[in-house]
């Protein structure tokens, strides 16, 4: 029989500084406690501490993986991280070395945002099911907080720092675990969600909108952007695309999926989302309240949530949907074995 990859088991880690609805009301009276509850489906976000990195939060989800898994099986690192340590070396190495990983592996970071766990796990099945690896660690890993200027109540109230680790290993099998994976990719709309500070390109070309000065606010020196209301409809609209075409391709119809886990964006987009393509609730796993939004971690982090509360069991056929900054959206099939 043929090998295919699978996942073999998730594990997250959350900041110890906790960011809750009560303390940003406080800093944004205008803003109540239920209206932030109620707009974005959160109420707390963990904050990485002023010399917490990437590195350090996969380092955390990796060694609480570890105490059920061999590290020394390890054969592969993918990091999916868009605020890595440094330009460079690659995140991925320093984490090799920190997590006493053997070192005739492969270790590679790769930059994307809210599709990144898809992106992940399409290249883990290819190394695997091409006999490259045999079992890859993925790691997601983001400190947006650190992007994100404290007057900016827009995105303050959305994102959280958080890193998830998965072990996806190789196992003969009649048939694929993770399949009919789909990507998308649309530059044109870079512009909806950037740090313009800190790259080789810097401030000086960016666009004019991205300006601390024209959103009021003194430069932190990275000043995260986003259009919300631009990344609400190109979700809208890539989608329900999506999951017309990972549907088309394993000529299945929605009803016969038994969970959908996307990208936890935010509370309303998602049950906008949830309600235009008539997914039944108990088919729709969400987990945002106690963490919000923490870009690629967001599936794995919900994964392992929905497997702790009885909502994911063994051979249940699940849809994974990612779709963000880039801009940038995958979805794929997994059969999940447990």
């Amino acid at each position: 029989m043929p090998t295919y990859a699978y996942i073999h088991d998730i594990a997250y880690y959350l900041p110890e500084k906790v960011l809750d609805n009560a303390a940003l009301s406080q800093e944004f009276p205008e803003w109540s406690v239920q209206k932030i509850s109620s707009k974005t489906g959160i109420d707390r976000r963990h904050i990485a501490a002023p010399d917490e990195f990437a590195s350090d939060m996969a380092v955390q989800a990796a060694e609480r993986l570890f105490e059920r898994y061999d590290r020394q099986k390890i054969d592969y690192v993918l990091l999916c991280t868009q605020s890595p340590d440094y330009f460079l070396p690659t995140t991925a190495c320093i984490v090799q070395e920190r997590l006493g990983l053997r070192t005739d592996i492969g270790a590679l970071d790769f930059n994307l945002g809210c599709s990144g766990y898809v992106y992940g796990l399409g290249l883990a099945k290819s190394l695997i099911e091409t006999g490259q690896a045999s079992n890859v660690l993925l790691l997601t890993s983001e400190a947006y907080s650190k992007f994100i200027h404290p007057a900016d109540k827009s995105v303050r109230t959305i994102f959280g720092d958080a890193a998830s680790a998965t072990v996806i290993c190789g196992t003969e099998a009649e048939s694929p675990f993770l399949s009919d994976f789909r990507y998308g990719s649309d530059g044109s709309g870079y512009k909806n969600l950037i740090v313009p500070n800190g790259g080789l390109r810097g401030q000086a070309s960016a666009d004019e909108k991205f300006s601390p000065q024209k959103r009021n606010l003194s430069s932190n020196g990275y000043d995260l952007f986003m259009d919300g209301p631009e990344i609400f409809n190109f979700t809208l609209r890539v989608v329900p695309e999506t999951i017309s075409k990972v549907l088309n391709s394993t000529a299945k119809n929605l009803e016969d999926i038994d969970l959908f886990v996307f990208h936890q964006a935010n509370r309303y987009m998602m049950e906008h989302l949830r309600n235009k393509l008539g997914i039944p609730s108990e088919k729709f796993a969400v987990y945002l309240e106690e963490c919000g939004n923490t870009v690629s971690s967001t599936i794995p982090i919900t994964l392992h949530h929905a497997k702790e509360t009885g909502q994911l069991q063994n051979d249940m056929n699940l849809m994974l949907v990612g779709f963000g900054v880039g801009l940038s959206w995958g979805g794929c099939m997994v059969r999940w074995r447990s």
